[in-house]
């Protein structure tokens, strides 16, 4: 073989294993339900455990959470909510499954989950996930997995245990009982959508809390610091779809970053209220 053939032979294998390492790498992400390093996502940081997200995963997952939070159920069930939605699905909504499975949960039709339509609806899907919760004995106090199962009946009796303590971590940023503990990373964000974000808090957070709009400004008032923080939460992680804004509970502020996933700065104070900011729109340029 001449020096030119022994060139393109060492590119070729440089490339075969290039590729091979990037789909080793996509299918250990892919298992470990995360995203890859480089893409948009969210981080729940709560103790020791940082727990990451892409866009779509934490979209869903605030709808999970926002349904037990809106029918004032504990932190508890939203996790083990969490533990089933990362098994079934990857926190996504999908439109296949084993046999008639879909959706979050990939509750089937033909078990009497609800029609096509309803269970790949979050909001239904995961309403009725916390109505066969409630029916378990001791849901509140058992093992998560085992009461995940006792819902879900999966041929995979013991999948819910892997994903419990980043279900755990998750809960508790969502819920607001870890405050300033979600932050997000969206490279390049939608046009700033505030009416769209105010409609999907009022969808998503306890009845007890009241959005208004004004402008560009997105105001949530709620009972509790912990949902004051829920909700704050929730606003950060839909920086992707709903566009970038500033977000602020009592003392202490969240902004966006292109490049980083940002931080929150300032004092913590039990504050009740959030104030979430957009951008003004650009005004147009005056003819002359």
């Amino acid at each position: 073989m001449g020096a030119w053939g022994r060139v393109f032979t060492g590119l070729a294998v440089a490339g075969l294993t290039a590729v091979l390492i990037l789909a080793g790498l996509t299918l250990l992400y892919s298992y470990n339900k995360e995203p890859l390093p480089l893409a948009d996502q969210c981080i729940a940081q709560v103790q020791d455990l940082s727990v990451p997200l892409d866009v779509e995963q934490t979209h869903n997952a605030s709808i999970v959470v926002g349904v037990a939070t809106r029918r004032g159920l504990v932190p508890r069930a939203s996790t083990i909510a969490l533990a089933t939605v990362y098994q079934e699905s990857g926190i996504r909504n999908l439109d296949y499954g084993d046999r008639d499975s879909l959706g979050l949960f990939q509750q089937r039709p033909s078990q009497g989950w609800g029609s096509e339509t309803q269970v790949r609806d979050p909001y239904y899907a995961s309403g009725k996930f916390y109505d066969a919760l409630l029916k378990v004995d001791g849901w509140d106090s058992g093992n998560v997995n085992d009461v995940a199962q006792a819902v879900q009946r999966s041929g995979h009796p013991n999948g819910y245990a892997r994903h419990v303590e980043n279900a755990r971590r998750l809960a508790s940023a969502l819920t607001g009982e870890t405050p300033a503990s979600f932050t997000c990373l969206v490279k390049d964000p939608p046009t700033a959508n505030p009416e769209g974000l105010a409609t999907f808090l009022t969808k998503t957070l306890p009845t007890s809390a009241t959005v208004a709009r004004d402008g560009n400004v997105v105001t949530v008032t709620t009972r509790t610091n912990r949902d004051a923080w829920s909700a704050a939460h929730i606003a950060v992680g839909n920086t992707a779809y709903y566009g970038a804004a500033t977000v602020r509970v009592g003392g202490r502020t969240w902004t966006p970053s292109p490049t980083t996933t940002g931080s929150w700065t300032g004092d913590p104070t039990n504050e009740t209220r959030v104030t979430i900011t957009y951008p003004a729109p650009p005004q147009p340029t005056p003819s002359r």
